[in-house]
């Protein structure tokens, strides 16, 4: 083999496992970079215009552009995890006190379903009534209690929530000063060809604008909605549903549902047909019309992605690498469909 040719592969050698050691440096605090370049994107309209406004003074225009950020994503985001705490902590105390006994609910139940459904639900082998009735209050008590136990932890973790926060504010900071230029950089360092880099850049900004400013669209609209109906209907720990509402909804055509349905057949069945009726009308004519209204345009639109693509990529990102994969995961599938489009195109015809 010619020298050159050694040096050569020395080099490639030499930058793949630089790069990996590098990489493998930052995953500590990979969700703190990957929220700063997000930020980064969503907030780019923003910061050219402050740009442009403060006359080109890069420095005070991503101090203000990161102050943004403060005040319309982690502030919020704080104050919603606090409330999420102590909400699921109150219904975690009020089922330990039985002021919320998920026994007696399923008692009352029992006595609202026809006898073919209990025959049906013994012939799953799920137990006796008296086993059933005691999982269901052990879930409800393990629920409860792991959603106050991780959103109290991140409290516990002070220091590596407030490093990961600092990383993230750092970096964001950076990237709305030099972002052009570490753009033309990517650019430039890229072996790929310039229509190829341009072509994945501009696959992954706008998968990353699709999918964040849509499913955050989508679950803050779908999670107040479900909130506020079962505040006004006074089902118990309404914010805690709503939230929990608003995270289901980032799985497309089921999300939200997983939560509405079972409480309003549950109304229905314990004889509050009024509530579960009003219940069932919220979820099927506004609850899920905004899903079917706003998910297409905002989501799948953007991410160039038919609806099946999306579903199968989001439930795979969450079940990966949990929050961050709603995101990761269809944009690893859409650039997954840029790659292979391009190398059709690049192919030659016979």
């Amino acid at each position: 083999m010619p020298r050159s040719k050694i040096q050569e592969f020395s080099f490639l050698a030499t930058v793949v496992l630089i790069t990996a050691a590098f990489v493998w440096l930052l995953l500590p605090y990979y969700g703190a970079i990957l929220w700063a370049v997000i930020l980064a994107i969503l907030f780019d309209p923003l910061h050219r215009r402050l740009e442009m406004w403060l006359g080109g003074r890069r420095n005070i225009a991503a101090a203000i552009g990161v102050l943004a950020c403060i005040c319309i994503a982690v502030i919020p985001g704080s104050l919603i995890l606090a409330a999420l705490a102590d909400e699921a902590a109150g219904l975690y105390n009020r089922i330990g006190t039985r002021e919320f006994d998920p026994g007696a609910l399923f008692v009352q139940l029992q006595g609202a379903l026809p006898s073919f459904v209990w025959k049906a639900l013994s012939a799953l082998d799920l137990g006796d009534m008296a086993q059933i009735q005691a999982r269901l209050t052990s879930f409800f008590l393990e629920a409860s209690q792991a959603i106050a136990t991780q959103a109290v932890t991140v409290g516990q973790n002070t220091a590596h929530f407030v490093i990961s926060l600092g990383v993230m504010l750092y970096l964001l900071f950076f990237l709305f000063r030099d972002g052009a230029v570490l753009t033309t950089r990517i650019r430039d360092a890229s072996p790929l060809g310039a229509r190829q880099t341009d072509h994945l850049l501009e696959t992954f900004s706008l998968v990353v604008k699709a999918t964040v400013k849509g499913n955050l669209i989508i679950a803050a609209i779908q999670g107040t909605i479900g909130g506020v109906a079962f505040w006004i209907l006074g089902i118990q720990a309404a914010l805690l549903w709503g939230v929990l509402m608003a995270i289901l909804s980032l799985l497309p055509a089921v999300g939200a549902a997983l939560v509405w349905v079972p409480a309003a057949a549950y109304l229905l069945l314990s004889g509050d047909y009024l509530k579960g009726a009003i219940l069932l009308a919220i979820g099927m004519l506004v609850i899920s019309t905004v899903d079917n209204l706003l998910r297409p345009p905002l989501v799948g639109k953007g991410t160039l992605l038919p609806d099946y693509a999306v579903l199968i990529s989001t439930v795979g990102g969450l079940s990966l690498i949990g929050m961050n994969g709603f995101v990761v995961g269809p944009l690893i599938a859409a650039s997954f469909v840029a790659v292979w489009s391009l190398l059709a195109d690049d192919k030659p015809r016979h």
